[in-house]
């Protein structure tokens, strides 16, 4: 290596430690906002997963607790991942917290880093921080900070499976780990069969069966409270005609039709996105655009699923990177502005405001439709990627 080089390569590492520091300074607002913040409010999701750990440690079952007042949240995930959770509780709670905030944002720079690589190509490192403190404040990964969530960690892990060059790990592993641990990944084994990568469904499916099984040889008794009790129990999730329901079933809910109809036509509406979508999302891995694909998987996880909260739209950072591309199309740099924006500000509780304003003629309507503006917009992105971008590709 000549001494050049080395110059060119210290360049390169400080201009990297000058990026950590702008993002640090300009997510610290938020960081500081929610970790301290009043105790039985902060990141009470990471209370959920660090609890399931402890009951563990503690020889009580999972399914049964909830945490302390006035939270009361039980534990919703499979036993899986309260074996994973006990290296949490080994933790304090004040450390538990700050290893948790930092995860969340070394998994959103993983996901960065792959969903916007294309464009990231010449334009690294300040490029990459503009995106960091961008994606921190969309309201879904907002919430993850807020709540403790791992939302963006699937994130990472499936994208990261599905788009990594070389993967250091088996292919379909990530995917697997991912699935067993929340379930709603699981869609990707859908994307793997509809696209014939039989190797990568191959491990995803038998990473995903190991991780399941396992917990019966080591805690068998809550493995079954799991899978034959509290997994058939929707309402241990949470209100599921609340408004940060924003899956198709939770905004047809909303609508409180009788619940044999609002059936009726989920399932309906059910199958033809994800018929819609998984089609798209085979025709961008054909096209060898797999950002796309996995941007289109991703919100099928979210439309699909029964119960969807806003905090699971993290997907729209992977929606973001697919429709900037290599940023080279100001038209779509627009688009992706415009649907960044959208997702930045609280437009459902804009609804429920709305609603509550009761103006004749207007609230009602109105209301419900903005109410439901995630989820809406959610079902618009995927048309977005799946019929718009394909003819932006042709323009371009």
């Amino acid at each position: 290596m000549t001494s050049g080089e080395v110059r060119v390569t210290r360049r390169h590492w400080w201009a990297w430690a000058v990026v950590a520091l702008v993002v640090a300074a300009a997510v610290a607002p938020l960081v500081h906002t929610w970790l301290t913040n009043a105790d039985d409010q902060r990141l009470v999701d990471l209370d959920v997963y660090r609890t399931g750990g402890q009951m563990l440690l503690d020889g009580r079952p999972v399914y049964d607790y909830f945490t302390p007042a006035p939270q009361l949240l039980p534990f919703t995930y499979p036993p899986i991942a309260a074996m994973l959770a006990v290296a949490l509780a080994e933790m304090s709670w004040s450390t538990a917290q700050w290893v948790w905030t930092a995860g969340i944002f070394v998994a959103l720079a993983v996901t960065v880093g792959f969903a916007f690589r294309p464009a990231l190509r010449k334009h690294v490192p300040w490029v990459f921080a503009f995106l960091m403190i961008a994606c921190t404040y969309l309201m879904p990964i907002r919430d993850q900070v807020r709540f403790g969530q791992v939302d963006i960690l699937l994130v990472a892990l499936c994208l990261a499976d599905c788009v990594a060059k070389r993967p250091w790990w088996p292919r379909g592993f990530l995917i697997g780990l991912a699935t067993a641990v929340k379930l709603t990944p699981g869609v990707f084994l859908i994307y793997l069969l509809v696209t014939r990568q039989w190797r990568t469904l191959a491990m995803a499916v038998f990473a995903a069966a190991v991780l399941t099984l396992l917990p019966f040889a080591v805690i068998p008794q809550d493995a079954a409270d799991f899978w034959f009790s509290a997994l058939l129990d929707p309402e241990r999730l949470g209100a599921n005609a609340a408004t940060t329901n924003q899956s198709i079933r939770g905004m047809l809910i909303r609508l409180y039709m009788p619940d044999l109809l609002t059936s009726a036509i989920w399932v309906v509406i059910v199958a033809v996105v994800g018929w819609y979508g998984f089609r798209g999302a085979r025709d961008a891995y054909e096209a060898k655009d797999p950002i796309t694909a996995v941007a289109l998987v991703g919100l099928m996880a979210v439309l699909l699923s029964p119960v969807a909260w806003i905090h699971h739209l993290a997907w729209v950072v992977v929606v973001l990177g697919a429709i900037v591309g290599d940023g080279r199309d100001p038209v779509r740099l627009r688009v992706a502005a415009g649907v960044w924006l959208f997702y930045v500000v609280p437009v459902p509780w804009w609804g429920v405001s709305l609603i509550a304003a009761k103006i004749p003629g207007v609230s009602l309507v109105f209301g419900k439709i903005v109410q439901n503006g995630f989820g809406l917009g959610a079902l618009v992105l995927v048309w977005l990627l799946v019929s718009w971008l394909p003819k932006r590709r042709e323009i371009a």
